[in-house]
């Protein structure tokens, strides 16, 4: 007998997917094995085996058994030495569809993250029309994504002024969590929360499993005071530059912002002491110390912080290129190195690394004539350039879905941190962790017994350049065009199955076979 089917050299147990080697029916399993894998944050050799009745792993050994181990005919690749990992789990995307689907969509999303190891994105609930802050909002979304995902999807709830009553009926039809905003989130359909709005949130959610998000964001007080009325600023802070330069929106949207915003949450954590609570895309290490003493006085905060702020400076942004705006902005260099000495902590505040993934048309991001991507190219004259450029007047956003893995593991490398180390920690910020944090663990995040079989299979050499063939979002316009990136996903596989290949492309034959994730949370 084949060892799998004895199981007599692995202490997992298998339940299903098993044969004899005389069995002449087609297969049922698929193997994947690799002198290099992280298996349950572990550096390993492994033998993986998938049943594609239920795509659930079903057995792992960590030694590379030779295709003769199994019955003849079934599927089996051996990968080394390119390492597999699990499939990346973005929990935090904007896919825009319905209403802006111009900016992102379904199909040509969720084939961007398939090109990058990602095999579940969670989608954002603004930028949409209608926004999922009702359950008609999600509806509607699940309905225009229906047979357009190539992996796995699942959709976050809005929270807004006046609808704390959609909240629990959300829960109940299986959102991943809630987002809210506490400044302006730049669509007039998501205005942001109030603290009084805040409260109410808390007070509705506070036993449901869930998890709370704030984009955390805040214009503080004017510090000149008149009598006794604080004078308030209104967002952008008046400009002290050239609008072109980067620095001048810098200045705009100092630090001071997020520790305002993250202070104004923390002093109303009191109101629901079990609620998860989360910051998303933390940009400032200023914030760190509190959310750290926050911790320890019993809090349930996170922070995530996004592939770009963990790669691009300020000082490296020239004037003009606006596609590096995004809100919180990215910081300067240093501020870059405290997010990765935070990160690499053992008990770091920041758990998860997300894209942010936030596109939109060429023409809102007001690009210059020499920016690549921009609408009239790099011959465009010198008069379309009118306007052109101003940091305050584009949209906000950074397009990178699908380039994270190879993103981080570039950064890593130069930074000449350990490579065995640096493929668990992306395990541990990119998959465990994104996973915990929309109620997936169950499921996702973990090449392990039971999990679905989800695999990234990562050559760690390879290095390629970011061009608009391999940027496969819509519009193809992100700071990392012309970039060097190394390390790139040969193969990513959905539940058993092979979505994507770098040389041979999608398998367009099985078509999009990503499930939409709405089962309602489990009690943590």
């Amino acid at each position: 007998m084949a060892p799998f089917a004895t199981g007599t050299t692995t202490p997992h147990s298998i339940e299903d997917g098993v044969r004899s080697l005389d069995d002449p029916r087609p297969s049922d399993i698929t193997v994947l094995a690799s002198s290099r894998a992280i298996i349950e944050n572990r550096y390993t050799s492994a033998t993986i085996v998938i049943s594609l009745t239920t795509g659930k792993i079903i057995t792992i050994w960590h030694s590379v058994l030779p295709e003769s181990s199994f019955p003849p005919g079934t599927p089996y690749k051996d990968y080394s030495p390119h390492v597999l990992l699990p499939g990346l789990v973005d929990a935090h995307v904007h896919l825009n569809e319905p209403g802006r689907t111009e900016w992102e969509g379904f199909w040509t999303g969720t084939r961007a993250a398939a090109f990058g190891g990602v095999t579940t994105v969670v989608d954002m609930p603004l930028n949409a029309i209608p926004p999922t802050t009702t359950v008609a909002g999600l509806k509607e979304k699940v309905a225009a994504a229906q047979g357009k995902c190539w992996v796995d999807v699942g959709f976050y709830g809005g929270i807004i002024p006046g609808n704390a009553a959609e909240l629990k009926p959300l829960v109940q039809a299986g959102v991943r969590g809630f987002k809210g905003f506490l400044i302006d989130s730049g669509v007039e359909e998501f205005p942001a929360v109030s603290s009084t709005d805040i409260a109410k949130v808390f007070a509705e959610l506070a036993d449901e499993p869930t998890t709370v998000m704030f984009h955390a964001e805040m214009i503080p007080p004017v510090t000149a005071s008149v009598g006794d009325d604080v004078q308030w600023s209104l967002p952008p802070l008046a400009p002290t530059g050239p609008l072109d330069e980067y620095q001048t929106f810098l200045d705009s949207r100092p630090s001071s912002f997020e520790l305002y915003a993250i202070l104004e949450i923390l002093s109303l954590a009191y109101l629901a002491p079990k609620l998860p609570l989360h910051i998303v895309h933390l940009s400032a290490v200023e914030a760190i110390p509190m959310l750290h003493q926050a911790r320890q006085s019993g809090v349930k905060i996170t922070a995530e912080t996004c592939f770009h702020y963990l790669s691009l400076a300020a000082e490296s942004i020239k004037a003009g290129d606006t596609r590096h705006k995004c809100c919180p902005p990215i910081r300067g260099q240093s501020n870059q190195d405290g997010l990765w000495d935070e990160m690499l902590e053992t008990d770091s505040i920041i758990k998860t690394v997300v894209s942010d993934h936030s596109p939109c048309t060429p023409n809102l991001k007001l690009l210059p004539s020499h920016v690549p991507g921009s609408e009239g190219g790099l011959n465009a004259r010198c008069a379309s350039d009118a306007g052109k450029g101003d940091f305050f007047s584009a949209w906000g956003g950074i397009s990178s879905v699908g380039l994270g893995l190879s993103i981080l593991w570039t950064e890593a490398m130069r930074r000449g941190l350990d490579g065995r180390a640096t493929l668990r920690n992306i395990e541990r910020w990119c998959c465990v962790n994104t996973a915990k944090q929309v109620g997936l663990e169950h499921k996702k995040g973990e090449l392990k017994v039971g999990m679905d079989g989800d695999v990234a299979v990562f050559d760690d050499e390879a290095e390629f350049e970011v061009e608009p063939n391999t940027m496969l979002f819509r519009n193809k316009c992100s700071p990392y065009e012309g970039k060097k990136l190394k390390g790139v996903v040969k193969e990513t596989w959905l539940r058993g199955r092979k979505v994507h290949s770098r040389e041979a492309g999608f398998v367009e034959k099985a078509g999009p076979s990503g499930e939409l994730l709405l089962e309602r949370r489990r009690k943590a």
